[in-house]
């Protein structure tokens, strides 16, 4: 029991004490937020205009299957004219910050471990300290900040390009008016219930985003084992950011939706 305990849970408990301090230790450099502007606006440009093409493809295409299907389970009632309004509080409460997570995951969350561990391994890491360049706020506080600033938008251009693909679904196969669709996702968007899913949406992209550049670079910074460990790592950084992702949230549509 006790070498259970040991080859499972303590590894695990370190991996996450490790991850929770380096967030700690990245929000304690905030303060040079300023001197790396450069480097922040480089990682947001690498998260959000780098991935624009995979997420539109995804996010249009979700938004066509969710409106086809659902619109035809309405039609057995008569509702089918109701899908505007179901689109709208899926994609802006649950899929669009829970797909877009999962893509900048594997595409750009994989690729941050892979470097920050290629680094690591290669010992330039060693060498940033042995110049007495910090580097959490070198590596790990930029990426953290412009990625985590780029998932919430992203769920919004995500979310409108899914309502905008129910749309094209409802009208020319669904023989939904296109203005009275856009109507229900106007008056939906613009009441207080919808602008609750909006932000709650809004807030579970900023977390899924600092969860994911935070696992990623906590990965990164843990890599042993040369070529392979990088290898591992970066899968060990998908697999762990797609679990917190929905762990989280979970917890936050329970907490917000009782």
């Amino acid at each position: 029991m006790k070498r259970l305990y040991s080859k499972t849970l303590e590894p695990l408990l370190y991996a996450i004490g490790y991850t929770v301090l380096l967030l700690f230790r990245s929000i304690g450099q905030s303060h040079h937020l300023y001197f790396k502007r450069k480097e922040i606006l480089e990682q947001m440009f690498i998260a959000g205009v780098g991935s624009l093409f995979v997420v539109s493809i995804v996010s249009i295409f979700t938004g066509m299957i969710l409106g086809l299907n659902t619109g035809l389970g309405l039609r057995d009632f008569g509702a089918e004219g109701q899908i505007g309004l179901l689109l709208t509080i899926t994609l802006t409460r649950e899929m669009s910050p829970f797909m877009t997570s999962l893509i900048l995951a594997a595409s750009v969350g994989s690729a941050m471990a892979a470097e920050i561990g290629t680094m690591k391994v290669s010992e330039e890491i060693d060498a940033l300290e042995v110049m007495s360049i910090n580097p959490v706020r070198y590596l790990v506080m930029p990426r953290i900040v412009g990625f985590s600033l780029m998932v919430p938008v992203l769920c919004v251009y995500s979310a409108a390009l899914g309502i905008l693909g129910g749309g094209i679904v409802g009208h020319f196969q669904l023989g939904i008016d296109m203005i009275s669709y856009f109507q229900d996702v106007y008056y939906r968007i613009s009441s207080v219930p919808g602008l609750k899913d909006l932000y709650v949406g809004l807030l579970k992209g900023y977390v899924f985003g600092l969860s994911i550049s935070t696992i990623s670079c906590s990965q990164g910074l843990r890599t042993e084992g040369g070529a392979i460990g990088v290898g591992q790592t970066t899968r060990k950084a998908v697999v762990t950011s797609f679990l917190m992702v929905i762990f989280s949230g979970y917890v936050l549509t329970a907490l917000f939706y009782k």
